[in-house]
């Protein structure tokens, strides 16, 4: 089960509406903000993951909006938005290839009453959607859930904090450490 209730607002919304929750100042000061950075593109992703990622990051770290802790959910957006995509050029393809089929139908003089591409006639006569079609619904929610979860959606995006990280490096010289 999940947690209850609205999701917890940050710091800064608790301070503009002068604290309305009476939460303890030292709490809101002290809100975890990791260090901003860009995780390491994994090589194994999809070709159009790493187009993505590629695209999406320097925004991400402009904003202040990533940290190294991020990666997964980073690459499960971006693997997500790839298969996206690929479902959609294959959804796409089988309705040209249905609209082929529909000319040479109507060349002949024959009535077409074959698939459309997105739905696809079953044996008893009835349709059912095109595998490809239903599996582009499900990959475009979890892009959504995705966006929503880094803020970058409209309705996100009030919900986000932006700002440089105030933990940056304890020491300026490692070299004492090695």
């Amino acid at each position: 089960m999940g947690l209850r209730g609205p999701k917890a607002l940050p710091a800064n919304v608790h301070l503009l509406r002068n604290n309305p929750s009476k939460k303890p100042l030292a709490s809101l000061f002290d809100e975890f903000r990791p260090e901003v950075d860009i995780p390491k593109v994994p090589p194994w992703l999809w070709a159009e993951a790493k187009k993505e990622w590629k695209r999406i990051t320097p925004e991400l770290k402009r904003y202040g909006l990533i940290s190294q802790l991020d990666r997964a959910a980073l690459v499960m957006y971006c693997q997500a938005w790839s298969e996206y995509v690929w479902l959609k050029q294959k959804l796409s393809e089988a309705m040209a290839n249905a609209e082929i089929g529909r000319e040479a139908a109507k060349a002949q003089g024959k009535d077409w009453f074959g698939d459309d591409g997105f739905k696809i006639t079953t044996a008893n006569g009835g349709f059912s959607y095109s595998p490809y079609g239903v599996a582009a619904k499900r990959a475009g929610d979890e892009v959504a859930k995705y966006l929503q979860a880094f803020g970058l959606s409209p309705s996100s995006r009030g919900r986000v904090t932006t700002g440089t990280s105030p933990q940056g490096k304890l020491f300026d010289d490692d070299s004492e450490w090695d």
